[in-house]
């Protein structure tokens, strides 16, 4: 069953069985997983969350928090957020591409210039309109998390996209970030974020794209002697809910967990940058993987060679949604 189809079938069993997260035996619980770990801009965001739960609604609203696919991967986690098993999640915004074409906005190479840009995009109408334009399939947006810009890693410095031809590169489940690879020339092998480093390890894949924190993190920089850095596309993930089992919350809990999920959302988007600088470094300093700085014309060759993705999807995304992002680069 697809899980559109899920969606639907769980959305109506809430609305059937009034459903509510105000159990009388106990407090409520929100499972929320995720596959990066606890010391990534989500996995800190994700700590924040239920600590400030804790303190102002110890009691009444336990957060399990799951890092490392402990519990599911993303693809996984879509799934069981629709059918009621788990109650929220922040997955990556290249995982809604199935449910809805307009998020590959997110995924087109060199259309955000850095997070602030990023951000500027998602606080405008157009942003905030994604949010909700899952809701008929069982899936909520309520706030988006900033992981970070996105670098190369690979056997080889990619000082050119014609370094990268021919390598097999690791991805998401993304139809922009398999043209993408293609359009240099690469081999895009879609992957779950748990598998890379034993296939880095293995030779299964020759190269990957992630940010600083992930790859210091989920140490890469081991397994991949040259990191690239392009900041050539954006990280980030989407806080989902289950609409119906959010509107089934009392009023006064569901207002006080928007609360706290914006202040956590302000911290951590701040704190995004400051973690990616510190991953950057930390390589740096451990001397395992060299990385390479491009010039500007370095960068422009990058730019041109990838721009063709954006007409190969324009029609998808939507040019509005398109020329919306393009405005929030700084003039």
């Amino acid at each position: 069953m697809k899980l559109l189809n899920k969606a639907i079938v769980v959305t109506l069993l809430l609305v059937v069985t009034g459903c509510s997260g105000d159990k009388s035996d106990g407090p409520i619980v929100i499972k929320f997983p995720h596959v990066t770990a606890p010391a990534t801009p989500k996995g800190k965001a994700a700590e924040r969350f239920r600590t400030m739960v804790a303190e102002r609604l110890g009691g009444r609203v336990i957060i399990e928090v799951y890092p490392s696919s402990q519990l599911m991967n993303d693809d996984d986690s879509l799934d069981a957020l629709a059918f009621g098993e788990i109650q929220m999640i922040a997955v990556s915004l290249s995982k809604f591409d199935r449910l809805t074409k307009k998020f590959q906005v997110f995924d087109l190479p060199f259309l955000f210039q850095d997070l602030n840009a990023v951000e500027r995009f998602q606080a405008s109408p157009e942003g905030l309109t994604l949010l909700s334009s899952m809701s008929d399939r069982g899936l909520l947006g309520l706030s988006y998390w900033h992981n970070g810009m996105k670098q190369f890693g690979g056997p080889v410095p990619m000082r050119s996209p014609d370094d990268a031809k021919g390598l097999k590169f690791r991805i998401m489940e993304s139809d922009v970030l398999q043209e993408q690879i293609l359009q240099i020339g690469g081999n895009p092998q879609k992957m779950a974020f748990g598998e890379v480093y034993q296939a880095l390890q293995t030779g299964a894949v020759d190269a990957q794209e992630n940010t600083w924190s992930n790859i210091y993190s989920s140490k890469f920089y081991e397994v991949q002697p040259y990191l690239t850095e392009t900041n050539h596309g954006y990280l980030g993930y989407l806080v989902t809910v289950n609409p119906s089992f959010w509107g089934s919350l009392p009023e006064d809990i569901r207002l006080e967990l928007e609360t706290i999920l914006a202040e956590v959302t302000t911290w951590a988007n701040e704190q995004s940058a400051l973690i990616n600088g510190e991953g950057r470094d930390k390589i740096l300093a451990s001397g395992a993987s060299e990385v390479v700085e491009l010039g500007v014309e370095e960068i422009d060759l990058w730019r041109a060679t990838m721009r063709p993705v954006w007409s190969k999807f324009e029609r998808d995304i939507g040019s509005e949604l398109i020329g919306a992002a393009q405005r929030s680069q700084p003039d």
